[in-house]
């Protein structure tokens, strides 16, 4: 599978204007023959937009701005990962990410469960404890947002259950480069699973985000990196890099979760 990530500058407010950006990058990606495209945390909308633009601007997994994702990876025939508010039907709002297939069918939408400081916690509700593991292209994909990854626990259990790739829609900001320079490398090779983390660049209001989106391999190593400026990039993931890697690397059989499990009662 060829996966394509979207770094790019935050587009505050402007569903439509990023839905036009986001027809023009799957029409990109897709020229170089990707499979699937990869958008940062909370693309439809921004993120840094605060707790009333949020609530305003929120839609239900299934709402208008779903079916005109769903159209844009229809016509460019590549599936979609994008990030969004969701309105539940309760009206909670989330920070949510969903994944369109390039059918237009929606293979699975996702809430945050580790919200970062106020600026989430002002916006979302923690997502439920679901972290469902499904199939596009042969290949077993998990999903987090952002601040998730930082829990290695979230990448375990998905790994755990099966995931061979770990897509993270992210909007991770100045000073945490260390994030996305070590940790989400550090995730791929101790879970011998892929992982793609994709960024935004530039600012939106007071934050500076660091760009440096990645696609990190089993074995440690980084499919593609991007710089601190907007651009497309792209990767094609290797099964038996990720064979190979899992031979030499045997944490799964070594594992000893009897050791583990009073980590989750602190």
């Amino acid at each position: 599978m060829h996966i394509a990530l979207y770094q790019c500058t935050p587009l505050p407010l402007d569903i439509n204007g990023n839905l036009q950006r986001l027809d023009l990058q799957a029409r990109e990606a897709a020229s170089l023959g990707a499979d699937l495209l990869v958008c940062p945390e909370m693309f439809l909308t921004g993120y840094n937009i605060g707790a009333q633009a949020a609530g305003a601007l929120a839609q239900p997994c299934d709402g208008f701005a779903a079916a005109q994702v769903a159209a844009i990876a229809q016509a460019n025939h590549i599936a979609i990962l994008y990030g969004y508010p969701e309105r539940n039907a309760n009206d909670q709002i989330y920070n949510s990410v969903q994944l369109i297939d390039a059918y237009g069918k929606s293979l699975c939408n996702y809430r945050k469960t580790h919200l970062y400081g106020e600026l989430d916690k002002s916006m979302f509700a923690v997502g439920e404890d679901r972290f469902p593991v499904v199939e596009l292209n042969g290949w077993r994909l998990g999903l987090l947002i952002c601040y998730d990854v930082e829990f290695p626990e979230n990448t375990r259990r998905l790994a755990l259950a099966g995931a061979e790739v770990i897509l993270v829609p992210t909007a991770n900001m100045a000073p945490y480069d260390f994030v996305c320079e070590v940790t989400v490398r550090a995730r791929a090779y101790e879970n011998q699973c892929y992982v793609a983390y994709a960024n935004y660049c530039g600012s939106e209001g007071a934050i500076q985000y660091c760009g440096l989106s990645s696609i990190c391999a089993p074995d440690g190593s980084r499919l593609a990196v991007a710089a601190r400026v907007e651009e497309l990039i792209s990767g094609k993931l290797d099964r038996q890099l990720m064979t190979d890697s899992r031979a030499i690397n045997t944490y799964f059989n070594d594992r000893r979760p009897g050791l583990y499990a009073g980590l989750g009662q602190g």
